[in-house]
């Protein structure tokens, strides 16, 4: 019996993510295909379909410029197909585009200017991004921002801080100069500087008093035997303030925080491909559903940050320059600049069909990915 109700809480934990997932990609697909179809409405492109998932209609609709709006089966992305695309991807143009009246032409994609096309294709991460400053505006004005003060909470025994005359309760105001804001400056500025004599300026008892500390160096090596050595302190924070924003400083954070997510996210790639960083870090459709599950049981916040997060890797990923993504088309838009002319039919064909092949790919290592973190067998048993 204990086991029974054990397996109906994992099935109604793996469906209350799983529902949860579809509301909050459904929200940033159609945040990011909008970008497409209101760029291209601007630019008197006719849009023929705006879907959310792909593959057979569930249902949908039609308005009043022509335009099929639907939802279909697979809630795994999204597409906007304007009129002369040969398919979804908006990468090739159909066939017989050239036997177009010239009332056709000005409605359709393919016979736009290049920085019209452009800008269409721009506006869907570009959307992604408005979308991610909006949400984290809206959280620092009505619950606040995170602000992690510079206040040290622990001193490790035996460690450079400690060395250094550093106590609990101190509060760092500037390392060699340098004004010191949050913990994650003291940080950054520790980790790039192991085994380097540093002037540390701290609050204490009503006062300031200058201390001069030398991180000590700590080494990690990567999978691939390559070693790398930070600075470390040995101290802890103290704790997490959350500061709520009037509207036009929240806007300027809310910008701030997304560079720096932005900025995170490319560094973590980057360290994927050089081997710093596991690739089993790598998530996929089911482990961002069951992040989706744990995130919503912390309520509005907790959802507004992770759709904030979530809808900017969904931004930065459709830029990188594959075929089939956002950043696929603007270098073919690219070269087609400085050539003066679009890249041949088969050139792009070509490039469209390792896009794809190398997006399957890497959707097929991340699922794998999510299936052996999830672990395969409770998975299946669950369901």
């Amino acid at each position: 019996m204990i086991e029974f109700l054990k397996g109906l809480s994992q099935v109604h934990n793996f469906f209350y993510s799983v529902i949860w997932f579809v509301v909050i990609l459904t929200v940033l697909v159609f945040v990011h295909e909008f970008g497409h179809y209101i760029t291209a409405r601007w630019n008197r492109v006719r849009v023929e379909v705006f879907s959310i998932g792909f593959g057979p209609e569930l249902f949908g609709w039609w308005d009043r410029a022509g335009t099929r709006w639907k939802f279909s089966a697979i809630p795994l992305g999204g597409y906007v197909k304007m009129f002369g695309d040969s398919d979804a991807s908006s990468g090739l143009p159909a066939a017989g585009l050239a036997r177009l009246s010239p009332a056709e032409r000005e409605v359709s994609f393919h016979y736009k200017r290049l920085g019209q096309r452009a800008a269409i294709v721009a506006a869907g991460p570009a959307a992604n991004f408005i979308f991610a400053v909006a949400a984290l505006a809206i959280l620092f004005v009505t619950y606040g921002q995170p602000f992690t003060p510079a206040e040290v909470g622990q001193v490790q025994p035996g460690s450079a801080a400690e060395q250094g005359g550093i106590h609990a309760g101190d509060v760092i105001l500037q390392i060699d100069g340098r004004t010191v804001h949050r913990f994650e400056d003291v940080q950054q500025a520790v980790r790039l500087n192991p085994g380097v004599p540093m002037t540390i300026v701290v609050a204490r008892d009503g006062g300031e008093q200058t201390l001069h500390v030398t991180p000590g160096r700590t080494e990690l090596t990567d999978r691939f035997g390559n070693h790398y050595e930070i600075g470390l302190l040995g101290i802890a924070r103290s704790g997490m303030e959350y500061v709520k924003r009037d509207p036009a400083t929240a806007i300027v954070q809310a910008g701030e925080e997304a560079w720096n997510l932005t900025a995170g996210t490319l560094q973590a790639m980057w360290q994927i491909i050089k081997g710093t960083r596991a690739t089993d870090e790598l998530g996929g459709p089911l482990r961002i559903a069951q992040m989706s599950g744990e995130v919503a049981q912390g309520g509005v916040v907790a959802v507004l940050w992770f759709m904030a997060v979530l809808s900017i890797n969904l931004g930065l990923i459709n830029l990188f320059p594959v075929p089939v993504l956002d950043g696929g088309h603007l270098l073919f838009y690219a070269a087609e600049a400085l050539r003066g002319k679009p890249l041949g039919h088969r050139a792009q064909e070509y490039g469209f069909r390792i896009g794809l092949a190398l997006v399957l790919t890497l959707m097929v290592f991340a699922t794998w990915n999510d299936l052996v973190h999830l672990g395969i067998g409770s998975l299946f048993k669950a369901l």
